[in-house]
């Protein structure tokens, strides 16, 4: 039997903040730093989405539909697409009629609401959902969470909104002795099924590729297919933030040309076969159920939700946030509901992380603040004036 090889990648666009001072506070209620927005992703769609779909769009032709790989995009990258790169949504389309990708569900703004407000997560999911549906014409059928947050209850969730699949983290404090390259279902609801990253051999690419002290650097396709071949299991999914490829890890240090040869390799051995997430999960038998009574991520060492709320800035942040879920619901002012939804954007938590030691610099490469408590405070005096807004609007309902 051919070992399967799941590549799924995440695109995600936060909507970054501008500095929003307190005394703008009550006066000026645009939050966001436009002038940031374009200018990086139009970078990044020129160093990383343009150049890779192209690639991939490519290596799908030249393998005969043989090489297969899935995407989620979140709904906050969607509209920058839209905004300042409609080029990036066209190439995803080309994609798309290809048949050999999938294109998963997620929350819309990419958010936490799985852990705060059901309500919240359901409206983001149908959200989504009808975005891919309308960019796509492919209604998904596969989920995965906002940074693969994952527990049994959670997983649960999921299955009654329609989903049979879903990704998460192979995390070593849930696995055990089991290994993440088999196929798992959920401890309540069994009828989900799940795919779990490897971390080990997704961060190799993702983390690794261009670091020259790692003891296995330059990483080559053939060396690479040797690990993929010692691994146990039915299948090894590799999970992975797409702009690894020529964003985090530049052109120069040669990400594309180990991209362009690895299918051919893999497919040329004999070995190997690419499968889509909902491709593995209807070919494979589960090898048992995952408990997962806690929520669990793929950040950090942890592996856990202490990347967005692991301080008090964070916990107060989100509390004050999810506390206004219950008025916006009375006002259904789109308007509102659509700063809301950015204001949900996990990045704005993890902006205000105090971690240090191992995950030090993975936080601070991702943060466009000098210190987590100068994100706090600009979330907050946005936040601040957001509220008031609701308040005003409550007053004006009554």
């Amino acid at each position: 039997m051919k070992k399967n090889v799941c590549l799924y990648f995440q695109v995600h666009q936060p909507t970054r903040l501008r500095l929003y001072r307190f005394f703008d506070i009550g006066k000026d209620s645009h939050y966001y730093d436009d002038f940031a927005n374009r200018t990086i992703l139009r970078r990044i769609a020129q160093k990383c989405y343009l150049p890779m779909n192209k690639q991939l769009l490519e290596t799908i032709r030249s393998c005969g539909g043989a090489f297969k790989v899935a995407f989620s995009i979140t709904g906050s990258a969607l509209e920058q697409f839209e905004r300042y790169a409609p080029e990036v949504i066209d190439s995803f389309r080309e994609l798309a009629a290809t048949g050999c990708v999938e294109f998963l569900c997620e929350t819309y703004f990419h958010s936490l609401s799985s852990l705060a407000s059901q309500a919240e997560f359901k409206f983001q999911v149908e959200t989504h959902k009808n975005a891919i549906q309308q960019h796509f014409g492919i209604t998904p059928t596969t989920f995965r969470n906002t940074e693969l947050i994952y527990s049994d209850s959670i997983g649960a969730a999921v299955h009654e909104l329609g989903f049979n699949v879903m990704l998460t983290e192979g995390a070593r404090h849930i696995m055990g002795w089991r290994s993440p390259n088999y196929l798992y279902v959920n401890d309540i609801q069994p009828e989900l099924k799940l795919l779990l990253r490897n971390s080990s051999l997704s961060d190799d690419i993702s983390f690794r590729f261009s670091d020259r002290g790692w003891k296995d650097w330059p990483l080559t396709a053939d060396k690479y297919m040797d690990w993929l071949k010692a691994a146990d299991g039915d299948i090894v999914n590799l999970f992975m933030d797409y702009e690894t490829f020529g964003e985090h890890q530049g052109a120069d240090s040669g990400i594309f040309e180990f991209m362009r040869a690895l299918p051919s390799t893999l497919l040329a051995d004999g070995g190997f076969e690419f499968v889509t997430p909902s491709e593995a999960a209807a070919k494979l038998s589960p090898a048992s159920a995952l408990s997962v009574p806690e929520a669990i991520s793929w950040a950090d060492e942890e592996r856990d939700v202490s990347a967005w709320l692991g301080n008090e800035l964070q916990q107060d942040a989100y509390n004050k946030l999810y506390s206004l879920t219950e008025k916006l619901s009375i006002l259904m002012d789109p308007v509102l509901w659509s700063d809301f939804g950015h204001l949900q954007e996990s990045d704005h938590f993890y902006y205000m992380c105090t971690k240090f030691f191992s995950d030090g610099d993975v936080h601070k490469y991702f943060n466009p603040y000098d210190t987590p408590y100068e994100a706090f405070i600009n979330y907050m005096n946005v936040l601040s004036d957001f509220m008031i807004r609701v308040d005003n609007a409550m007053v004006e309902k009554r």
